[in-house]
């Protein structure tokens, strides 16, 4: 007599076993085990602290943020629905805080950031490449602080951190060529303020 096996919903079977394991964990912090969030802090805050500290430009206002970005998951996390990774979802919400910042912190100081667009420097930047010149670590987060919101996450998040711009896309609720055209923007602007332009 033959016994019939549990069924497995095919979506299931085409979930990597890094998703699996993000829902069994969201699961566990969803039914209240502070462990599991706990875990989840450990595996993502060191990237996301660097992330916000990149965006920020200012280790102080990155160490505060990262607290309201897990604050924030901690509330959000029934809304986690397993469509992407934990990591970029994570990725998402710290970049949508870091942005909302940096906003209100514009808007505070009255602080009007230039468009790429409006530099008049950017036709002077030519084919001399960023990895041509050495520049001091402080140099180039001081740059990174200038750039506009928005091609600052794109960069960060793709030059800095890693991710394909499929993923950036996706943690900014941006299309890919914006992704891509972002960076772009951000690596010539960087050229401009590295160069003294």
């Amino acid at each position: 007599m033959a016994t019939s096996k549990v069924t497995v919903h095919p979506s299931a079977t085409l979930q990597s076993p890094g998703r699996a394991e993000d829902r069994a964990l969201v699961e566990r912090c969803r039914a209240g085990d502070l462990a599991a969030f706990e875990e989840i802090y450990r595996l993502h805050s060191g990237k996301l602290y660097s992330l916000a500290c990149r965006m920020l430009g200012n280790a102080t206002d990155a160490e505060d943020l990262l607290q309201e970005i897990f604050l924030s998951a901690h509330r959000k996390l029934d809304g986690f629905r397993g469509e992407s990774a934990l990591s970029t979802w994570l990725y998402r919400l710290a970049t949508n805080q870091c942005l909302d910042h940096l906003r209100s912190r514009a808007a505070r100081t009255n602080q009007v950031t230039d468009t790429i667009e409006d530099e008049p420097s950017l036709s002077d930047v030519g084919s001399r490449g960023l990895a041509e010149r050495t520049v001091a670590k402080m140099d180039l987060e001081r740059a990174v602080a200038k750039l506009p919101d928005g091609a600052r996450a794109a960069f960060v998040l793709h030059d800095i951190q890693g991710l394909e711009h499929r993923e950036v896309a996706e943690a900014l609720g941006i299309a890919e060529g914006t992704s891509k055209s972002q960076v772009h923007k951000a690596r010539l602007r960087l050229r401009a303020l590295l160069s003294g332009g």
